[in-house]
């Protein structure tokens, strides 16, 4: 089905974000491109250190981009100081529940700073009303309006991290591997209740996880990143019927198979991890690849299509995949 632009509500174009260190240029983001449609949710998925949270970070501006565009409703929000306006319509769901929830403030108060901060509420009945509308939608019962952070498990803590980033009804919201600190059970949970409010509000995601089960879940599409780069971009179910690139492929064999009598060949990633810090020209996967060559090392992949609507940044991928 053909994509109207008009659909688009965020617009990544060639977005870099570097850090100086004492040994030089670390790239954290470098050259990434991709749009987020109305109500869809966009999987980013790879290894810790990836750039995965950076280019989140980035994208509603609790970073400062180094290069390149983020357009948001067609505006470049880059090229501008970042605003109330922004954390209105942008926000973020924190990975560890614990550490991104004020130890010092109750269940309530976290809840209703952001509604003072923007001054939402007109009257204490409203405030208080609105706090308690937010803890029904995210199932919170009444009785922990005045609990404590410590006071509670994971999966409620975490339900208040949801709760503070619904309380301004925002249009876009980076889910930071919001689930990746709870026990399976809590995560299904928590998945469901993300999913019923998208569906309910027209919620759109960018959903950032290393844990492919997730990211197939509740995915419309998806991006894998390497060391900052993006190797693969397609549809989910796309990804996960023909996967392409070779790390996307290990990170897919990684899955667990429920069915005890279907064997699964697990990919082994041997080699170092090349250096972020002022890489040199070439694919910074070849030196964990089986299939890396010469040519891998000193020249860089171009994302291209090699499917319809399926992107992949390799040099080898139809020789691989048997594709002409």
């Amino acid at each position: 089905m053909e994509v109207r632009m008009s659909n688009t509500l965020i617009e990544v174009q060639n977005l870099k974000k570097y850090f100086k260190t004492n040994h030089g240029m670390l790239h954290a983001v470098d050259d990434v491109s991709f749009t987020i449609e109305q109500g869809q949710t966009l999987g980013v998925v790879g290894e810790s250190g990836c750039g995965k949270s950076t280019l989140g970070r980035v994208i509603i501006k609790l970073l400062e981009a180094t290069d390149g565009k983020v357009l948001f409703h067609g505006e470049d929000i880059t090229a501008r100081p970042s605003s109330l306006d922004d954390r209105r319509r942008m926000q973020m769901i924190f990975q560890d529940p614990f550490s991104s929830l004020n130890p010092r403030m109750s269940v309530s108060q976290i809840i209703a700073e952001p509604l003072q901060i923007h001054h939402v509420c007109k009257s204490k009945e409203d405030l208080d009303q609105r706090i308690r509308n937010l803890m029904d939608t995210v199932g919170l019962a009444e009785r922990f309006t005045n609990a404590y952070p410590h006071e509670l498990d994971g999966g409620r803590r975490q339900r208040i991290g949801i709760a503070r980033a619904l309380a301004l009804e925002p249009e876009f919201i980076v889910c930071d591997e919001p689930v990746s600190a709870l026990d399976v059970s809590i995560q299904a949970q928590i998945l469901n209740l993300m999913q019923d409010l998208q569906e309910e509000r027209k919620f759109t995601y960018m959903f950032i996880t290393h844990d492919m089960s997730v990211v197939k879940h509740i995915s419309n599409s998806i991006i894998v990143m390497y060391l900052g780069n993006m190797v693969e971009k397609s549809d989910a179910d796309e990804l996960f019927e023909h996967t392409l690139h070779p790390y996307s492929k290990a990170l897919l064999s990684a899955i667990p198979e429920p069915n005890i009598h279907k064997e699964r060949r697990r990919t082994i990633l041997r080699g170092e991890i090349t250096s972020p810090i002022d890489p040199e020209p070439g694919c910074r996967f070849a030196a964990r690849c089986a299939y890396a060559t010469e040519e891998c090392s000193c020249r860089t992949p171009e994302l291209e299509e090699v499917l319809p609507k399926h992107y992949v940044a390799c040099h080898h991928v139809r020789a691989i995949n048997g594709l002409k």
